[in-house]
Protein backbone atom coordinates (compact mmCIF):
# COMPACT_ATOMS: atom_id res chain seq x y z
CA UNK A 1 0.00 0.00 0.00
CA UNK A 2 2.94 2.38 0.63
CA UNK A 3 4.31 1.93 -2.63
CA UNK A 4 1.10 2.95 -3.81
CA UNK A 5 0.57 6.44 -1.76
CA UNK A 6 4.16 6.89 -3.31
CA UNK A 7 2.88 6.79 -6.79
CA UNK A 8 -0.02 9.02 -6.04
CA UNK A 9 2.12 11.56 -5.06
CA UNK A 10 4.12 12.05 -8.30
CA UNK A 11 0.38 12.11 -9.89
CA UNK A 12 0.57 15.47 -8.15
CA UNK A 13 3.72 16.54 -10.27
CA UNK A 14 2.29 15.23 -13.49
CA UNK A 15 -0.89 16.90 -13.08
CA UNK A 16 1.49 20.23 -12.33
CA UNK A 17 3.29 20.17 -15.01
CA UNK A 18 -0.02 19.47 -17.06
CA UNK A 19 -1.88 22.59 -15.60
CA UNK A 20 0.87 24.74 -16.23
CA UNK A 21 1.68 23.83 -20.06
CA UNK A 22 -1.72 24.66 -20.31
CA UNK A 23 -1.33 28.11 -18.68
CA UNK A 24 1.75 28.54 -20.72
CA UNK A 25 -0.29 27.94 -23.92
CA UNK A 26 -3.16 30.31 -23.27
CA UNK A 27 -1.54 33.31 -21.70
CA UNK A 28 -1.82 35.15 -24.65
CA UNK A 29 -5.13 34.54 -25.41
CA UNK A 30 -7.17 33.87 -21.91
CA UNK A 31 -4.86 35.69 -19.21
CA UNK A 32 -7.54 34.86 -16.48
CA UNK A 33 -8.04 31.24 -17.21
CA UNK A 34 -3.80 30.95 -17.10
CA UNK A 35 -4.16 32.29 -13.76
CA UNK A 36 -6.46 29.78 -12.31
CA UNK A 37 -4.54 27.31 -14.07
CA UNK A 38 -1.25 28.67 -12.45
CA UNK A 39 -2.91 28.29 -8.62
CA UNK A 40 -3.64 24.90 -9.65
CA UNK A 41 0.10 24.32 -10.31
CA UNK A 42 0.76 25.89 -6.54
CA UNK A 43 -1.40 23.22 -4.93
CA UNK A 44 -0.43 20.61 -6.92
CA UNK A 45 3.06 21.68 -5.56
CA UNK A 46 1.57 22.06 -2.32
CA UNK A 47 -0.20 19.24 -2.00
CA UNK A 48 2.92 16.88 -3.18
CA UNK A 49 4.93 17.90 -0.73
CA UNK A 50 1.87 17.34 2.37
CA UNK A 51 1.86 14.13 0.73
CA UNK A 52 5.46 13.42 0.84
CA UNK A 53 5.55 14.44 4.35
CA UNK A 54 2.73 12.41 5.77
CA UNK A 55 3.48 9.30 3.98
CA UNK A 56 7.27 9.87 5.54
CA UNK A 57 5.78 10.78 9.16
CA UNK A 58 3.12 7.66 8.67
CA UNK A 59 6.10 5.33 7.73
CA UNK A 60 8.18 6.34 10.61
CA UNK A 61 5.60 5.49 13.16
CA UNK A 62 5.01 2.03 11.77
CA UNK A 63 8.93 1.13 12.18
Amino acid sequence: MNRFFRYFEYAYLAFAAFFLFEAIRIWDTERNRSYLFLFFVCIAIFMFFFKRRFRRKYEDRNK
